[in-house]
């Protein structure tokens, strides 16, 4: 029992400051979940929401004038959500880079206008 916990009549009471930093635990329940494998993301928005769709690019040969993704997944996250998972991104791979070397990705620069 902390310094700040009294007892009282045999009853531990917590006071208003442990309560503010006491956090919950988490049980992360995988028994629905499933796997998929993506090497093709893409994201769009509204303002209420933000859809992720994941897919596979199954074009093997380089100079194709069609690629066919087959999408195989939609995420839809609240705007709360969609900025959690952004961070979480980025800090994910910050750390692989650190470990494994730098990514470099072939963007085209935006245009400004």
């Amino acid at each position: 029992m902390s310094e700040k916990a009294k007892k009282v009549e045999g009853e531990t009471v917590v006071t208003a400051e442990e309560k503010k930093s006491t956090k919950p635990t988490i049980r992360w329940d995988g028994s629905k979940m499933k796997s998929t494998y993506a090497n093709v993301c893409n994201v769009s928005s509204s303002r209420e929401e933000v859809t992720l769709l994941f897919g596979t690019n199954q074009n093997w040969h380089a100079g194709q004038k069609e690629l066919v993704i087959e999408l195989s997944d939609r995420m839809t996250l609240n705007p709360y959500a969609a900025k959690r998972l952004a961070l979480l991104l980025t800090n994910t791979m910050q750390e692989y880079e650190k470990r494994f070397g730098e990514l470099h990705l072939d963007v085209p620069e935006k245009k400004t206008e």
